[in-house]
């Protein structure tokens, strides 16, 4: 059986509060977007799991589609499986692809092995692995808060717009990037800025690691300009980065110009 994490983008990020124990109270909005890993499993005499595609730099074990798998173990019988992924969502771009490669292992065990989890003890499980990843379990849009682990369903459609997903070769570090920020109250709530006109967000709606990110990696910044500058009506930095996209009404072909960035292009389906 063979499944495809989907990749998610930040529709704005408040960082809203230091709590006590060193993370950070957040809002922001996660959306689900047509970047995609391939996920498989089939039964096997032995386990192994696979790993292709982009590299990932950490001993299988360390691998969150692994570390799904056995935390899975830990609560009902999986036999022996051959497990592979096929990696296409780049990381350290501020993407959750690891993050929805996690929840969509937990999915596709409970489906291939018939274990009738339900939906609200997959979204407990995932939390364990990571902040967002029981965003991936319903995979719809969400008003997140706390440390990005509270989520909160909201009516928001960009489907017929064109996404263009600019990745350069950078990696920006997330403790780094929530140390250079001043955690301060929004003047508006992200809630109340989805439901203007998308026309409209530029002026409104903010990713708060911007301002320290693009000081230091003024590519990120160059890239965000560029799209505005090709018709954009709203571009934004996903998450703390590095990752950049902008919204089209229109088909947009960017490739040509940043020939050494992951780039997607396409229509959002929903």
């Amino acid at each position: 059986m063979i499944c495809f994490p989907n990749a998610k983008i930040n529709l704005g990020l408040n960082v809203v509060s230091k709590r006590p124990d060193g993370y950070h109270n957040i809002e922001t909005v996660f959306y689900p977007v047509p970047i995609k890993d391939a996920l498989e499993v089939v039964g096997a005499e032995t386990f192994s799991f696979s790993q292709t595609g982009i590299p990932v730099d950490a001993p299988a074990a360390e691998n969150l589609v692994m570390k799904a798998m056995n935390l899975l173990k830990k609560h009902y019988f999986l036999p022996p499986l051959e497990v592979h992924l096929l990696k296409a969502i780049p990381f350290g771009a501020g993407l959750g692809g690891g993050s929805s490669d996690a929840a969509f292992m937990l999915k596709l065990l409970n489906d291939f092995l018939q274990l009738a989890i339900p939906v609200e003890r997959l979204e407990e499980m995932a939390s364990i692995l990571g902040a967002d990843c029981p965003f991936f379990v319903r995979n719809t849009p969400v008003f997140a808060t706390g440390t990005g682990n509270q989520f909160e369903p909201v009516s928001l459609s960009l489907k017929g717009y064109y996404l263009c997903l600019v990745k350069p070769d950078i990696t920006v570090s997330t403790p780094t990037a929530y140390a250079m920020v001043t955690p301060k109250q929004p003047e508006r709530s992200l809630k109340e800025i989805i439901e203007s006109p998308i026309s409209e967000w530029k002026n409104t709606m903010v990713n708060d690691f911007e301002k320290s990110v693009f000081s230091t990696y003024p590519l990120i910044k160059q890239i965000k300009e560029e799209l505005y500058e090709a018709g954009a009506v709203y571009a934004s930095m996903s998450g703390s980065g590095s990752s950049v996209f902008g919204l089209f009404e229109s088909p947009t072909t960017r490739k040509s110009k940043y020939l050494s960035c992951f780039v997607w292009e396409g229509e959002l389906p929903y």
